[in-house]
């Protein structure tokens, strides 16, 4: 893997990449927890704009989980059609609001832990919520994050939760804020899962991936 020093350049130069003034909203974003982490929920496996749909669809019928839990699963099944796996995003929805009535006083929860005791609710979806919603620094690892960090060295894991854990022990405290959407927009735009741009890339001389293209 990547020495601490090399850490701290990839980030250096993810941050002095980032194009200036505001960005635009992440799809998961929300003010308000509850809406925020049913939209990560929805969000499994789903383009963003499928995802905004089926959000804005639901809570046109219902906004709380006592509203939600009042429908028939058929209501909720139909609002949701558009971010796909309905079905199984309806039980899970179903879970989600149970508990948090009936265990957490309908207070979505402040921290990693309290968010992954949470039904249908991971190690992802917990640091969305910790980034986006509450302002604590998390950098959540999507297949994007994930590729990007094994590719580079910048963290190890054989699956996304675990190169969260290797990442979040080897980040700079002051990277946490915005690592993860330097990350995602570099894996989408430069370190791509398929026709990855490595004679341009601006970390190539740290990056060691062996079926790297220039």
């Amino acid at each position: 893997m990547l020495s601490e020093k090399d850490v701290e350049t990839v980030f250096r130069r993810l941050a002095e990449r980032a194009p200036p003034g505001p960005r635009e909203p992440h799809v998961k974003e929300d003010p308000e927890p509850f809406k925020a982490l049913v939209s990560c929920l929805l969000s499994a496996q789903s383009r963003d704009a499928n995802t905004a749909k089926a959000r804005d669809a639901l809570f046109a019928i219902a906004d709380t989980p006592q509203g939600i839990l009042a429908l028939d699963d058929a209501d909720i099944a139909a609002a949701i059609k558009p971010c796909g796996l309905y079905n199984t995003k309806t039980r899970n929805l179903r879970r989600l609001c149970a508990h948090l009535v009936e265990v957490a006083g309908g207070v979505v929860p402040r921290t990693r832990e309290g968010l992954m005791a949470l039904p249908g609710i991971g190690r992802k979806c917990a640091d969305i919520m910790l980034l986006f919603t509450f302002g604590e620094p998390a950098i959540a690892v999507d297949t994007h994050v994930h590729r990007v960090c094994n590719r580079l060295g910048l963290a190890r894991g054989k699956t996304e939760a675990e190169t969260a854990r290797s990442l979040d022990a080897r980040a700079p405290a002051w990277a946490k804020l915005d690592g993860h959407l330097w990350l995602l927009d570099f894996g989408k735009q430069t370190c791509r899962s398929r026709a990855p741009r490595c004679a341009s890339c601006l970390l190539r001389d740290l990056c060691a991936w062996p079926e790297r293209t220039d």
